[in-house]
């Protein structure tokens, strides 16, 4: 899955891509460096960013994913990143194929019905509290235990919603409402979520605690470190990577899944 933030605050990319010419660019870009999935997004969901209104991001997101399917591709999936029921609803009428929502249909519960009556798939994320408050001294009693316990929370609420079990992702929120050591007990435990029979989505790519381990400080230095941890989340079982840097992440995901299958066929 590939990033294309339509933003222009970003905390990698705000400004680079939200423009139609630019973001096109990019998509085709990511096209040719082997993408499967084009992630949407207008609004920054970075530590401390302020909500946009629908309004806003429909202007931002909605001429991209026309463009692209009318453009580029017509078969490339597409998933709408966003919290809000009306932005889903009609990006999905353009020709998206995924909802995204990082808050699990907490922030907007429509967005769960939105999900079920057009029977698409969508990816529920944990995160503790908003973008807003999610770093203010996160704390867990055991962050595998509860994160995996609110997930199973919000694939019952989506279940409620009639959302088929089948059309569900789930996501553990690297980084969001989670500190450094938070983060690496969660990549060390990715088999736990892998067990819950879902499709598990990973976003590390770019993150705050990779440039902490690299000694790095510039968010898109992290295309090696991003890679790593998506080698390990292939063996672990991941099935779908949330990245920046597609042709490199493609090529260790490549890698990783041969290395994979091999171990497999040997048993």
């Amino acid at each position: 899955m590939g990033i294309l933030n339509v933003t222009p605050d970003s905390f990698s990319d705000g400004g680079r891509f939200n423009t139609i010419t630019a973001a096109l660019s990019q998509a085709e870009k990511m096209l040719i460096d082997g993408v499967d999935i084009i992630d949407i997004g207008g609004e920054s969901t970075r530590p401390y960013s302020l909500s946009v209104s629908s309004g806003e991001q429909v202007q931002r997101v909605i001429p991209i994913v026309k463009a692209i399917r009318s453009q580029l591709s017509t078969t490339v999936q597409i998933s709408i990143d966003t919290r809000l029921s009306t932005v889903a609803k009609l990006a999905l009428s353009e020709g998206a194929n995924i909802i995204n929502d990082i808050s699990a249909g907490h922030n907007d519960p429509t967005i769960l019905k939105v999900a079920a009556d057009y029977n698409c798939p969508i990816i529920l994320m944990h995160i503790k509290g908003t973008p807003q408050t999610m770093q203010d001294n996160p704390a867990y009693e055991d962050v595998v235990a509860d994160v995996i316990d609110s997930l199973q929370l919000s694939v019952e609420r989506a279940k409620q919603a009639g959302i088929n079990p089948d059309k569900i992702v789930l996501d553990p929120g690297i980084g969001f409402g989670k500190t450094f050591e938070h983060n690496l007990k969660l990549l060390a435990h990715l088999n736990r979520f892998v067990e819950l029979s879902y499709p598990i989505l990973l976003g590390t790519s770019r993150k705050k605690f990779l440039n902490t381990l690299t000694a790095t400080e510039k968010p898109e230095d992290l295309a090696i470190a991003t890679s790593v941890t998506t080698a390990l989340a292939v063996m672990a079982g991941v099935k779908i990577l949330r990245v920046h840097d597609v042709k490199e992440n493609r090529q260790a995901l490549d890698i990783a899944w041969a290395i994979k299958q091999a171990t497999i066929d040997s048993e």
